[in-house]
Formats: structure tokens, sequence, C-alpha cells
């Protein structure tokens, strides 16, 4: 815990995404009172998007959930997610051929179910 996942379009590939998520990781900690060497963060590159009624290319998709432990408030959560977009867009510039970028956050609760290990 947490775990944050980035799902971002093929346009994005200029991002350095792993120093996106070296910035995240003391935010979450920070913020919703997690430990640092529990962030974990997957970034996932996708291949087909679809952005309105016409399906053009152009625009740019990234999402980024984090999972987190039951028990915080929506008040931090909210907080949490806006922290993201603001680091989103410190670290997603413009590139050629990126339109526009759609950038979004939530943060969502781990199921009880949850369970981890370590080796």
């Amino acid at each position: 815990m947490p775990q944050i996942t980035v799902e971002r379009s093929p346009g994005l590939d200029h991002v350095d995404w792993n120093a996106f998520a070296l910035a995240l990781h003391p935010v979450v900690v920070e913020v919703a009172a997690a430990r640092l060497e529990a962030c974990k963060t997957r970034v996932l590159r996708t291949e087909d998007e679809v952005v309105g009624a016409t399906g053009s290319s152009g625009p740019a998709i990234v999402h980024v959930t984090l999972a987190l432990l039951a028990g915080r408030s929506d008040e931090t959560k909210a907080e949490l997610t806006e922290a993201v977009l603001d680091l989103l867009r410190k670290h997603v510039g413009p590139t050629d051929g990126v339109t526009s970028v759609h950038a979004s956050a939530e943060v969502r609760d781990l199921d009880p179910s949850y369970r981890k290990y370590e080796s």
C-alpha cells in the first residue's frame, strides 16, 4: 500500500515517468500518511484510445489511480487527487503530435481482502 497505477497514452512517451513517480511518493506520504517505502507505482502504456465522437488522433490521456487502505476522509482523498493533477501539469509538457492532454486522478479504498507480502 499504496498501489499507484498510471495509465497513459503513447503520445506521452516523452514524459519521465520515473521522475513523476519519485515526486509523487513523498506527496502521498505527506497527504495520506503513507510510508514512503510502501509506495509502489506502475506506469502502463495504453494502445487503443478514443476521445470524443470522432476518435481523432492527437489528444493524449493520462489517468492515475491511487489505491489506499481504507480510512482516509473524502477531504484527504480530494487533496491527494488535486496534488496528483498539479504534479501531472509539471511533468506532462507539450509535445509534437499531441493536441491536448486529458488528465485525471482518483483515490479509492483497497478492498478488505487486500493482502501483500514482501520477500
